[in-house]
């Protein structure tokens, strides 16, 4: 059983918990998740780690009161024990790889769309503990959705706000952003793209027009997390993939969007015809 040490609201039907998970915390990288199962007839749910910290032993996730599931597990609060905490699962973000000095070189690019936020966190904060400058879109459809907007700021040399609606910052989407920056001057060698799978798709669309490599994180698409379901099936440069073992981030200009989002869409009408709402 796993301890939830903190509970904080984030927005509306967001919230994040920081688990007392020791051997997952001193293993985490960023760009890894875990499974978490909230009780003895939980279902088996992937989530990106949004933090951890290896000395206290905890480890953060951030859940959207969706569906069901998500629903349950966002009603527990501090105190409570989880059934499950299994991790850190998938590939560690493919700069942990690169040489340090190289990488301090580059300019870096961080958006997350909506939720997506969560797990450009971990990445961002990598980079300032190395003292590598970066920076970061934010985009959300209210000023009510913006997470972690202090935690960012507080890693990133800049963070630009963008929502819908205009109500904080940018009025627009993250590639309208992203578009209007590169054609004030700024140049970005490496773009992560972290959000829903059809932002991630025009990012990547507009990142190839401006020719700027992206890595995107196929973490929405996933289930159960070990390639057993094959609900996380993808195609990436024309080969087979799983998101949740090969991943979840892969190139963004490889990827096919419009299969994975196809299959998403699938999922989500067999849920209807149940009367579930998809997570």
């Amino acid at each position: 059983m796993f301890k939830i040490i903190k509970k904080e609201i984030l927005a509306p039907n967001i919230v994040s918990f920081d688990v007392f998970a020791p051997r997952v915390a001193k293993a985490a990288l960023p760009g890894q998740f875990v499974i978490v199962i909230a009780d003895t007839y939980g279902e088996r749910l992937p989530l990106t780690i949004t933090d951890y910290d290896p000395e206290a032993g905890t480890v953060q996730v951030v859940i959207q009161a969706l569906g069901p599931s998500t629903k349950k597990l966002s009603s527990f609060e501090e105190g409570d024990l989880l059934e499950s905490f299994v991790g850190p699962l998938g590939q560690p973000s493919a700069f942990l790889q690169e040489d340090l000095e190289s990488l301090k070189k580059k300019k870096y690019l961080f958006i997350g769309g909506g939720l997506g936020a969560a797990p450009i966190y971990p990445q961002v904060k990598w980079f300032h503990d190395r003292k590598i400058p970066c920076e970061v879109i934010i985009g959300s459809k209210s000023k009510d959705y913006v997470i972690l907007e202090e935690k960012l700021k507080a890693s990133a040399s800049k963070v630009y706000i963008a929502t819908d609606d205009g109500s904080q910052g940018f009025h627009g989407l993250v590639t309208d952003c992203l578009d209007q920056l590169v054609h004030q001057g700024n140049h970005y060698d490496h773009c992560v793209a972290i959000g829903p799978m059809v932002m991630m798709k025009y990012v990547s669309l507009l990142t190839k027009k401006l020719d700027i490599p992206t890595t995107v994180s196929l973490n929405p698409i996933m289930v159960d997390g070990t390639g057993m379901c094959g609900a996380c099936r993808c195609t990436v440069a024309g080969k087979t993939k799983f998101a949740c073992v090969h991943g979840p981030e892969f190139d963004g200009h490889e990827v096919d969007f419009d299969e994975a989002m196809k299959r998403q869409r699938q999922y989500a009408d067999v849920e209807k015809e149940k009367g579930v709402t998809n997570d």
